[in-house]
């Protein structure tokens, strides 16, 4: 009993953990591949690999086309967009801290996705902790700009930005919509479906915008197995160990301390470093979610 009430205890910090590592481990790949070549690789191995897991488990398919859909769909959005929107953003020139702090906001974002498309009520409590969180971005934002530069942001241009905010939309409405249409699914099919529409996704824009080159060396194969097995496989089984544990739900309150992970790896392995005001728009940030985040605990995914 003693072992089990630790390992409840353990398992959300290591699964928050892994998660602030996908921030990082874009980074370490995106030297070496494209983008959304990355994540067609990233999604081909996942699928693989899941399958394998899914015939053992003898885990359920979707019992109808359209739930299929709608988890093809949730897919799209949640491993596909935002995931695409990060890798991107990153590629562009931001730093891994810097993109994990705005998608730090997907709590705020949600509930308004839900305000919007749920119809549920935004309270006062949401509305102070957007304010709060919007004037934490635009602290950490506000430090980098440059009119000095071509992008106006030093280090990266203004499309990065729009990139991570597309991630963040597409994250904060993937979850909406899974919670609204895909609340049933088996966890093992139901995210090997949505990892589906996430490679249908990754291979149309490598096609189209890529030209779908690989450096097949050391450390991408080394990163790309950690996408795989690490973030797209190990959060998936540990997120299934926390349902079966009931612990599932803690996680929530710990993710507004993502962004800070991040920011300490991401400083100590690539050199990322944040003035006096980028640390303030984070402590607004975390604060603004911390406010929030009881409200939002079943809203986050696997990477």
């Amino acid at each position: 009993m003693k072992n089990l009430t630790l390992s409840t205890r353990f398992t959300p910090w290591l699964f928050v953990w892994i998660w602030s590592t996908g921030f990082l481990a874009a980074k370490y790949g995106l030297p070496y591949a494209e983008p959304f070549t990355l994540l067609a690789y990233r999604t081909a191995f996942t699928l693989i690999v899941l399958f394998f897991i899914l015939r053992i488990n003898k885990s359920s398919w979707p019992s109808s086309r359209s739930a299929f859909f709608h988890l093809i769909f949730a897919g799209v959005l949640i491993h596909g967009v935002y995931l695409g929107g990060v890798f991107q953003a990153i590629k562009w020139g931001m730093p891994a801290g810097l993109s994990s702090m705005i998608i730090g906001l997907q709590p705020l974002g949600m509930a308004f996705m839900a305000g919007i498309i749920l119809h549920e009520r935004v309270s006062r409590k949401q509305w102070i902790g957007l304010i709060i969180g919007l004037i934490g971005v635009y602290l950490v934002l506000f430090e980098r700009f440059d009119l000095t530069t071509d992008g106006f942001f030093s280090g990266f241009s203004f499309w990065a930005i729009l990139a991570v905010f597309a991630s963040l939309f597409g994250i904060s409405l993937g979850a909406i919509y899974q919670k609204r249409f895909c609340s049933d699914m088996d966890l093992i099919s139901g995210t090997w479906v949505q990892y589906l529409g996430a490679f249908m996704l990754c291979i149309v824009v490598a096609f189209c915008f890529e030209t779908g080159e690989v450096q097949w060396t050391g450390p991408f194969v080394i990163t790309l197995a950690w996408q795989v097995f690490g973030l797209s496989i190990g959060a998936v089984l540990l997120l299934m160990t926390m349902i079966k544990q009931d612990a599932s739900a803690r996680v929530g309150s710990y993710f507004y301390l993502v962004p800070a992970l991040v920011a300490i790896q991401a400083w100590y392995l690539f050199g990322e470093t944040m003035g006096i005001m980028a640390i303030a728009g984070f402590l607004l940030i975390a604060f603004s979610v911390a406010m929030t985040s009881s409200k939002n605990n079943d809203s986050k995914v696997a990477h």
